[in-house]
Order: C-alpha cells, then structure tokens, then sequence
C-alpha cells in the first residue's frame, strides 16, 4: 500500500482534487440534494453496504474519480481492492463509505449523481439520487462513470452533467479538505441547541436571517427548501437582520429546523424531482410542506395566501400576516 501524504492534497489522472475547495461556493444550485435527502441515502447504502468487500472499479469518466493525499506515484489499483466497507457516514451533504485500512471514498452526487446497487443473482436493486431511467433500466448506460464491483454486487455510480465525484483517501485526510474545515455543526447533532444557533447566527449581525440559515459556515446542509420550512414555523420573515432577532425567535428557528428535517428523513426527504431515496422511492416531504412551493394556496396557520418572493438570491416562500416584515 502506498505511505499517506500528510502533505496538500495530489492530482490523479489530470484531476485535481483541490477543486473540492469550491464545493461550498456552488452549494446551492437548485436540484441539489439537501441534508435529509443524503442522510436518507446514507441510511439505505449502510445497510446494503456494511461488511461487504470490494473487488475491483471499472473508470469510465477519469473526471468523476481521484486519489487524495497519496504520493503521485500511486494507483487505485493498489489500494482499493480487496477494501471492507466498515460504515457510511454523512457529513452536510457529503456521503463517506469508510472501509478497513483507514481509507474512505468521499462521495458528492451534486445535481444529478446516483449510486445504483445491483446484487448479485438478480435480486431486487436499489438507487440513490436523481430519479433518471438509470434507476430502472439496464446498466451500465451512458451516464455511468464508476462501476464498483462488491462480493455481494455491482455499485453504479452514474451522473449525467458529470458534477458528481467520487474520491479515495485516507479517512483522516477528509477533514482537510478546504471545504469539510469551513462546514457550522450538523443541526441534527445531539449536542447541537438553540444558543449554538444563537452564537453562530449573531457572528452576522447585519445578515438577512435566510442568508445566515443558508451559509454553510453557520450551520452545515440546511437548503433552501428547510430554511423557508423553519422560518415559517418560527413566523420569522426570511428578511429580518439577525440582529434584530429575538432569542425566543432563534429558538423557534432552532426548534423548527429540527422539526422539519427530521420529518422529511422519516418520510423520505423532499420530493423535489432530482432525488429520489437508496431503496428508489420518492421522498413525500413536499406533501406536507408549509410554505415551499405553495405559492397562491392558503397558510396552514391563519389562511392568508402563501407568496413567494426572492431573498438572498433565492426564491422564497412565506406568510405575509405569519411572517410580518420588520420595518
């Protein structure tokens, strides 16, 4: 096995992994799965996953795959067969299959990335990720860049705009990444509580709150879909100034973000149309949404009208009598 680096992360194959860095500058493209999206996807590949063995990897797309922290000299080839998957962790939106020997594979489905588990002797498959045919039909297909093959199966990893990646390294390496060091606390963390949130949101006194609730640096995989989803439960307009906020308000906020998530990864995630869940269902949070994408319907709370409107760059949607303006 080829020595770690505890240097700068390496180039393979003309990709440079450094380009991780801008991961958090593209967070928020629309289509892109959100925290309860991946932590579903985690839960269903832990369970197919855990204590099988990898044997090899067909490459079909040199872009969507790469060494880090490995001298220059090594290849996958020398790594990564014959690797154990240990567990399957989640950190934001970045899925992590930990294997034996201390090496992972750090995954981003971006916008329209899957992992598609096909086992061994026909049985029943499984997909994560954006609900193309490729969750269906036959594989490999011409979106299909990685194909891992495991003693109980074949992993498709499949991404149709190419935005996906997937990255071998040692497992202590991922937390160097630029973009892993810069993510705030999981809000779903046990001890994650309303004056964390306090204490991170008023480091951005004159930030919209919207904007502070989707800044990676403040709190880690909250998405457009939950902060509109909290700041209505909280009956805070998307834009009040943090300094203007109340601590009951921040607790609200506190609460709801909790509240909301932890319903959509009970039923599923959203279900916007790129995301689909590990067993290929649709998430059936959007069903029971308050706000996100019900413009023109009644509130829940009061019946005024729901209205969208843009904040901080993104389309937002409120109550206008639940969530009054400030000022």
């Amino acid at each position: 096995t080829c020595p770690v680096f505890r240097s700068p992360l390496q180039p393979w194959n003309g990709f440079w992994v450094e380009s991780l860095s801008v991961a958090g500058r593209i967070s928020y493209i629309s289509g892109m799965p959100e925290l309860p999206e991946v932590e579903t996807v985690r839960i269903g590949l832990e369970k197919l996953l855990t204590g099988r063995r990898i044997g090899g990897l067909e490459i079909r797309n040199p872009g969507s795959f790469a060494l880090a922290g490995f001298p220059p000299d090594c290849r996958w080839q020398d790594i990564l067969p014959g690797r154990t998957v240990r567990t399957v962790e989640r950190r934001a939106k970045l899925l992590m299959i930990h294997l034996d020997a201390d090496l992972s594979l750090a995954i981003h489905l971006k916008m329209t990335g899957q992992l598609v588990f096909v086992p061994l002797g026909g049985g029943e498959r499984f997909g994560a990720g954006h609900p193309s045919d490729s969750l269906v039909d036959g594989l490999p297909d011409r979106s299909t860049r990685l194909i891992f093959t495991l003693d109980n199966g074949i992993l498709y990893f499949n991404d149709q705009r190419k935005f996906g990646w997937v990255h071998l390294m040692p497992t202590a390496e991922i937390t160097k990444l630029p973009f892993y060091r810069g993510l705030g606390p999981e809000p779903l963390a046990e001890g994650f509580g309303a004056a964390d949130l306090a204490q991170r949101l008023r480091r951005k006194p004159g930030s919209l709150v919207k904007a502070a609730l989707l800044d990676q640096t403040v709190v880690a995989g909250i998405g457009n879909i939950y902060a509109d989803e909290a700041l209505w439960q909280a009956a805070v307009h998307p834009e009040t100034r943090v300094r203007e906020l109340r601590d009951d308000e921040i607790e609200g906020l506190w609460a709801g973000v909790r509240q909301v998530m932890n319903l959509s990864i009970s039923l599923g995630g959203s279900t916007d149309r790129n995301y689909v869940d590990a067993e290929g269902k649709r998430g059936a949070y959007l069903g029971f949404a308050a706000v996100f994408r019900r413009q023109g319907q009644p509130c829940k709370r009061c019946g005024t009208t729901i209205i969208k409107t843009r904040v901080a760059g993104r389309g937002t949607h409120l109550c206008p009598v639940c969530q009054v303006r400030r000022g």
